[in-house]
């Protein structure tokens, strides 16, 4: 504990505040509101939060980094978790424990990041520019995707935990450090059998002789934090090479790398660790690259029948990969779309991420762009995502493109800003094949079966916590906490936009406006318990990123503040210079 508003105290707060959104043990809906001397608690039969008002993913959130039980007052988030697990059903026991690692993890993480966040910042101006609208082109990219690797993920409490890595693997290899490090090489021989894409290896690629290796055979590139866990014995020929090719630096996944002297080129690689949840490995299966691919070509299709979108969404190149059949080996090659050097290309992950200097990157960016007014930011990437998301949900399609997914592509034409926005891998998405029409024939080339849906339900989820929460909600709540903007201003013009994108396309639209505008409350990802405390048994979920709890409906309650379409801060058509 370093004090009652201390990085330990922000960690327990964040913990406790999953657990009651979660309900873990009834923390939600057991409690009776009480209030005390000190203010509102939530009080059920043995345990007692304090909480305060939220209203984004949760009714409530903790107050005080605490839990009472049988009226005792617990401090400490060891002493916390170890009560909580003593009370688990035995069968989640070991998630319980799994859990408490993890937030070790985290610890251990976000202190490394205070211990070297002037010294980061201080190399990204060094190398970029002290103002972040200078950030230019993909290797401007690396330096907002470190910037946001430093933030908090807006659903997971420990989101900067990954199993297994130490101090050292972090400097070296995680994007919050902005390091460089060279890849290590697989040679596999041809009978290896390698599963390709429709799109050929690069021309670069290095042969077998290139990494010491003479001889027939392919290679493979490995992130060096793979190469000691790659069960060679598994995959029969394959050698892995002493000789390191190809420096490059890590992306805000992680897993995925781009190369130092081509940025505009990136490495999808599987990685010997799991983030965001004990089960959520971060491991390549196979299949999963082949339902990117063709969720890219499923998204292409859609465009040439929407002209309107034509050059306002782009689209990494996605169709170039090889998969030995064997999850810890296996590469995509993604290559981010030409033209875009004189751009700033900013992940919306990074919007509210304080950049050097101490401001968010979102007002470096509206300064430049946006005539200082951060919320014309906020609605120009409203008008343009929604009005694309809700177009594809008439096609039948949600996808899983949170905040890590999309990146804001800013410029100037014609002397005007223009935003335009550029997605990336879109292997997690739903296709109500139902609503596909001519596009069907194309929802058969996805090798994962969960991708097909026949009804509504799955995709309004989806939009609800990728689009809603992860994109455009938090967005609205950072803006208010950030005193930029009043809350009922940015969520008033999120419900105004939403429902003008809806209305463009009519009675398809109907399922969303039900589950979005209207319902009582909305879905929210369950992700500690899905990925950690239990197992799929006991908590049913057929994919972990897509376990929901319910929480508040912020865009049902900002009816009252929604601006009508005559009175909105700006009329210019979605994706247009403004």
């Amino acid at each position: 504990m370093t004090g009652p508003d201390g990085p330990a105290d922000a960690l327990t707060l964040r913990v406790l505040g999953a657990l009651h959104r979660e309900d873990v043990l009834g923390l939600r809906t057991d409690g009776v509101l009480q209030h005390r001397a000190d203010g509102p608690w939530l009080a059920g039969p043995r345990l007692a939060l304090p909480v305060a008002e939220d209203g984004f993913q949760s009714r409530h959130r903790a107050r005080r980094p605490l839990l009472e039980l049988d009226g005792t007052a617990i401090g400490g988030l060891d002493a916390i978790l170890d009560a909580v697990a003593a009370l688990a059903d035995p069968r989640d026991r070991s998630g319980h424990l799994a859990f408490a690692e993890e937030c070790r993890q985290a610890r251990t993480a976000e202190r490394l990041q205070r211990a070297t966040r002037d010294t980061v910042l201080a190399g990204l101006a060094a190398r970029l520019g002290a103002d972040p609208a200078d950030w230019k082109g993909h290797a401007g990219t690396l330096g907002f995707d470190t910037l946001a690797a430093r933030r908090h993920h807006p659903v997971h409490p420990t989101g900067h935990a990954r199993a297994g890595l130490d101090e050292d693997a972090l400097l070296a290899h995680a994007p919050e450090h902005h390091p460089e490090f060279a890849l290590r090489w697989v040679v596999l021989p041809p009978t290896a059998g390698l599963d390709l894409g429709p799109a050929p290896l690069p021309g670069r690629w290095p042969s077998p002789a290139d990494l010491g290796l003479p001889g027939p055979g392919t290679a493979l590139p490995v992130h060096p934090l793979t190469a000691a866990a790659l069960p060679l014995g598994d995959l029969p020929g394959a050698r892995l090479a002493d000789r390191p090719y190809l420096t490059v630096r890590p992306t805000l996944s992680m897993r995925t790398v781009a190369l130092a002297d081509d940025p505009a080129v990136h490495l999808k690689l599987p990685l010997a660790t799991s983030t965001l949840g004990l089960r959520n490995r971060r491991t390549v299966k196979p299949g999963t690259l082949a339902d990117g691919a063709a969720a890219e070509r499923l998204l292409a299709a859609v465009l040439a029948r929407e002209p309107r979108f034509a050059g306002r969404i782009l689209h990494a190149d996605e169709q170039c990969w090889a998969h030995s059949g064997h999850e810890l080996l296996a590469v995509l090659v993604r290559r981010q779309p030409p033209g875009l050097d004189d751009a700033v290309i900013a992940p919306l992950a990074a919007l509210l991420a304080v950049a050097p200097g101490g401001r968010t990157v979102l007002e470096h960016l509206a300064d430049r762009f946006f005539d200082r007014n951060p919320v014309r930011l906020y609605d120009t990437l409203l008008r343009l995502l929604l009005d694309w998301q809700t177009t594809l949900f008439r096609h039948g399609i949600a996808l899983e493109s949170h905040q890590q997914n999309i990146a804001l592509v800013l410029d100037r034409a014609d002397g005007r800003t223009r935003l335009r926005l550029l997605f990336k891998d879109d292997d997690g998405l739903r296709v109500n094949t139902a609503r596909l029409g001519g596009l069907g024939r194309r929802a058969e080339e996805f090798d994962d079966a969960r991708i097909r849906v026949d009804d509504d339900r799955p995709l309004t989820d989806l939009f609800a916590t990728i689009t809603g929460h992860l994109c455009t909600g938090s967005l609205a709540f950072g803006l208010a906490h950030r005193g930029l903007a009043p809350l009922p201003h940015t969520l008033g013009l999120l419900r105004l936009r939403l429902t003008e994108s809806l209305d463009r396309i009519g009675a398809a639209g109907a399922p969303l406006h039900a589950a979005l505008l209207e319902a009582e409350s909305l879905p929210v990802k369950a992700m500690v318990s899905a990925g950690t405390l239990l197992d799929k048994a006991r908590s049913g979920a057929s994919d972990i990123n897509k376990h929901y709890t319910t929480g508040p409906n912020y865009l049902r309650a900002a009816r009252a503040w929604a601006p009508t379409p005559a009175t909105g801060p700006s009329h210019t058509p979605a994706g247009a210079p403004v």
